[in-house]
């Protein structure tokens, strides 16, 4: 899989000392959709901005679709669509007018065939005519999106696409997504939506204070960070975990009437065996169990809190 966008080398330090990125390295992948999850203030803004050139560069170097970002700016910048988290849009103008003018301001010229195509893959080609300020929140955030496509971009930036909106809507918008990933378009995105990148995204990458911590494969990640939890509903609630029990990571949820064990499920001794039997010698009864893999939320708050 070939690379659409490197980053080699990048940090960013504000004029008031702040270091908002530390030296960073990262490659993503062409068709692929990335997920960035961080904490307000991680550095996620930061990284999107100097990508972006909205930020300036002062150390490292990007290229975006083979354009230094540099060197070669707006070439770079038409490879990019931007879709920030707010929504900025001139509420008098009408879709079409705003649509045909974002795509006029990379100098490209007119192409209203793509532009119907944009507007139509969106759901919105039946408001084309409509004044923006008559638009739902949900259409003014897709219109950001359209507007965002309007200039042929290979590499779409998505800052929290799904942010204030109700859950209907945010399923819409991950179908979209993935459209638009399947008709070629390269998606990083910004989420504190940690179920939105376990349904989107094909690796993921965890920033922190500045510093990215890591970046894998979703399902690589979550089988080598994912524990499992094994669930016993109890027989009788107990008011504490017996001593004889202590070599087990254990912990008491529903007022003591379930009990969880967690484990590594690759581990060559997972323990269930032998804390089924030592439950059966110490008298804790139950009455059924199941057992859950570690969500991506479980894995992100882990990572997190191990950065001091």
């Amino acid at each position: 899989m070939s690379v659409i966008l490197s980053i080699e080398g990048v940090s960013k330090t504000y004029a008031t000392g702040v270091q908002a990125l530390q030296p960073t390295d990262l490659s993503i992948n062409r068709g692929e959709i990335f997920a960035l999850l961080g904490p307000n203030g991680a550095g996620k803004t930061s990284l999107i901005g100097l990508v972006c050139g909205t930020v300036r560069l002062e150390a490292g170097r990007i290229i975006a679709d083979g354009a230094d970002t540099v060197r070669q700016y707006r070439r770079a910048r038409a490879k990019i669509g931007l879709v920030p988290q707010e929504v900025s849009t001139d509420s008098f103008e009408t879709v079409w007018a705003t649509m045909r003018f974002s795509r006029g301001l990379f100098g490209l010229s007119r192409n209203d065939a793509h532009l119907e195509k944009v507007l139509k893959s969106l759901s919105l080609w039946e408001k084309r005519e409509a004044k923006i300020q008559t638009l739902s929140g949900g259409m003014k955030r897709r219109l950001m999106i359209a507007k965002a496509l309007s200039h042929e971009p290979s590499i779409l930036f998505l800052d929290e696409p799904s942010a204030g909106v109700d859950v209907e809507l945010r399923r819409d918008m991950w179908a979209m997504v993935r459209g638009l990933r399947d008709s070629g378009v390269t998606i990083i995105l910004t989420t504190h939506y940690i179920e939105e990148a376990e349904e989107l995204a094909d690796r993921i990458g965890v920033i922190n204070k500045g510093r990215l911590i890591l970046v894998e494969e979703k399902t690589t990640l979550m089988k080598r960070l994912g524990g499992r939890k094994l669930k016993l509903h109890l027989a009788q609630p107990l008011a504490s975990i017996d001593p004889r029990l202590a070599d087990f990571n254990l912990t008491l949820e529903q007022d003591g009437r379930r009990l969880v064990y967690a484990f590594d499920s690759v581990a060559e001794d997972t323990g269930v065996s032998r804390l089924l039997r030592s439950l059966e010698a110490v008298g804790v009864d139950y009455k059924d169990l199941h057992t859950e893999q570690s969500s991506l939320e479980d894995i992100f708050v882990s990572l997190v809190s191990q950065i001091p």
